[in-house]
């Protein structure tokens, strides 16, 4: 009896050990999509400024001359904010994979493992 004990309790350190370092490379999976997530937004804002600068600038050139440079600065306008457009969205799409910031696979595997010990010892 007191060698099953003994074995019990190291499997269920063994066990444990293994379950947070699961939560450990789950948490690191998931910070580094809210960075990429982050950054996309950032990049997504970014560009979107520059969009605004462009189109002012197209503005301004469409008013100083009656065609061609407010015309290919409309077409950068169009491209910076086509690319911020993508950027927020990949972003976003990013930061919801993320979410919740538990390490959801560990918890879940933590309580199959209670589970499957309760089961046990009921037998």
């Amino acid at each position: 009896m007191g060698e099953l004990v003994s074995r019990a309790s190291q499997q269920v350190s063994q066990l444990v050990r293994e379950e947070l370092q699961l939560a450990q490379a789950e948490m690191a999976r998931k910070g580094k999509r809210f960075g990429r997530g982050g950054g996309m937004f950032g990049g997504a804002g970014l560009l979107g400024f520059l969009g605004l600068e462009a189109l002012v600038v197209a503005m301004i050139a469409a008013l100083a001359l009656v065609l061609p440079v407010w015309a290919s600065a409309l077409i950068i306008t169009g491209v910076l904010l086509a690319v911020a457009g993508i950027l927020a969205l990949t972003g976003k799409k990013e930061i919801a994979r993320a979410t919740p910031p538990m390490p959801e696979e560990a918890i879940a595997g933590v309580k199959a493992d209670v589970a499957e010990m309760k089961e046990k010892a009921h037998r």
